[in-house]
């Protein structure tokens, strides 16, 4: 009888990840907002004036794509358009204060999801994952993920 391979980490953290993600998307579905549109407001506040196509490749999407998801925020008032709208123009966005707001909502969903996740590890075991991982992002191509303080 043969023995089950070890469990892989890359299978387990893909396991993990899309139970987060797919968990995360509900809790801001009902707040009625997406990751894609944290991510745009995340990169936007970062970076006031990103391009829709700089902000696609971003997100791993198509400009237009992007600047569908843009206008369900500018709808919802979480993004304001500082050019008037052409063909051709590069449309200077910025995060209002609604959007700040989502901001901080959708990170405290992540929060939320995230203490669900990680219930079974203590404080100390957290701090060891969150270091053994760090390294691991930071040789990804991108940008380089920051610390939490």
């Amino acid at each position: 009888m043969t023995r089950p391979p070890e469990p892989s980490p890359g299978f387990l953290l893909m396991n993990i990840g899309r139970t987060i993600r797919t968990e995360v998307e509900a809790v801001l579905k009902e707040r009625g907002t997406s990751l894609r549109h944290l991510s745009a407001l995340g990169h936007l506040s970062r970076e006031p004036g990103l391009s829709y196509s700089e902000l696609g490749r971003r997100a791993g999407v198509t400009a237009q794509s992007m600047q569908a998801t843009l206008h369900q925020l500018q709808d919802l008032g979480a993004v304001e358009r500082r050019t008037l709208p052409g063909r051709g123009r590069t449309a200077d966005l910025i995060v209002t204060e609604a959007g700040s707001a989502l901001i901080a909502a959708g990170f405290q969903a992540i929060r939320q999801v995230e203490e669900k996740v990680l219930e079974p590890l203590d404080e100390e075991q957290r701090r060891a994952l969150t270091a053994l991982l760090l390294p691991v992002m930071a040789g990804r191509p991108g940008p380089k993920p920051q610390a939490a303080e």
